[in-house]
């Protein structure tokens, strides 16, 4: 059990790690120095001296010597629904929320189960994807085009992983397989997708696959893209989930097979769930780096949150406050990417209490 240092041994550890020479004591009060100063140049950038209303861009970037936030009060709405139509952007903030919610309803341990979790995600989808298209109930409808913002990247993260996870699964298992030539070829494809970068796949499927394929199965651009990340996530999340796999002892398949268990069964209730358990922490950060690498698909023509950023502080008026956009997405970004991290450790923690 690691060590808990209360009362004097907290200052004793601090003495010791850093101030136990007069090299060691310089470098700290240099560092924490620089530290304060950058905290308190930013305070006063960022809040004290800050431009807060609208009303009074005309002082930005006047003599006031901080950051113009008025660009965010008069263009969140932009930055949040793209191109959405302004009288029908409640229902993307709607949408926004029942994903966030669905998110959070996952933390909830009475929803770890493989029917309850698939039931929220496909529910919690559905509410998201029919309000946004609407076309029915009096919605007014609304195509993908129209989509932008924070609500496209949430809708092309979710889409992603929904797809891509149980792909995943499956990707992995077949490249387990005792069937050489399955496990090869699986071994080929998945090998062959990893080694290509992720924009090259984005582009080949907007731009390139209209080419090859009939009409009938070409589709909308976005879906064309949501498939193509979808399979790059699937094959780096089958190796991950492979090496999960593989960490398990080879005597508990054996036992469940001497116990006269089917394959499926050893599968769902042995193997997976260790092995998801084990993989938790590469998991979670191929999540993560999927979240931030929704911004690739402005390259191809889509209104995502940074394009729609870019859109907030692309005309005269607004020219001067790119620093403020940026730090706003940026704050965005950090948001679901910081919970979604704490989660990560939380389940981590978790699962190291079962496991003991």
């Amino acid at each position: 059990m690691a060590q808990t240092y209360s009362g004097p041994g907290v200052f004793k550890r601090i003495r010791d790690d850093y101030f136990s020479t007069r090299l060691n004591t310089v470098v700290t009060l240099g560092f924490a120095a620089f530290v304060i100063w950058v905290v308190w140049s930013l305070f006063g950038w960022g809040i004290q001296q800050a431009i807060w209303s609208p009303a009074d861009k005309d002082h930005c970037g006047h003599g006031s010597g901080g950051a113009c936030w008025a660009v965010i009060a008069a263009r969140w709405r932009l930055i949040f629904f793209g191109l959405f139509p302004f009288e029908e952007q409640w229902r993307s903030g709607i949408a926004c929320a029942a994903i966030v919610l669905t998110g959070g309803l996952s933390c909830v341990p009475w929803f770890w189960s493989a029917r309850r979790l698939s039931a929220l995600w496909i529910i919690g989808f559905a509410v998201f994807y029919c309000l946004m298209r609407g076309g029915f109930f009096g919605l007014t409808l609304v195509s993908e085009q129209n989509w932008g913002g924070l609500s496209l990247t949430i809708f092309i993260f979710a889409s992603v992983t929904l797809i891509g996870m149980p792909l995943a699964i499956v990707f992995a298992l077949l490249r387990q397989s005792r069937l050489p030539w399955i496990a090869r070829t699986m071994g080929v494809v998945i090998d062959t997708i990893r080694s290509l970068p992720l924009l090259s796949i984005l582009f080949t499927f907007a731009i390139v696959i209209p080419f090859v394929l009939p009409g009938w199965m070409i589709g909308d651009k976005l879906y064309r893209v949501i498939v193509g990340y979808a399979l790059f996530f699937a094959c780096y999340q089958a190796e991950i989930i492979r090496g999960g796999i593989q960490s398990l002892p080879a005597g508990q398949d054996e036992a469940a097979m001497a116990l006269g268990m089917s394959y499926w069964n050893r599968i769902s209730y042995i193997i997976l769930p260790q092995a998801f358990r084990n993989a938790l922490p590469a998991t979670i950060n191929q999540l993560v780096i999927t979240f931030k690498e929704t911004s690739l698909v402005v390259i191809i023509g889509f209104f995502e949150i940074l394009a729609s950023g870019n859109a907030a502080y692309g005309n005269a008026e607004w020219n001067f406050a790119h620093v403020e956009v940026y730090c706003f997405v940026g704050l965005i970004y950090f948001t679901f990417v910081f919970a979604l991290s704490r989660y990560g450790a939380y389940l981590e923690r978790r699962m190291a209490v079962v496991e003991r």
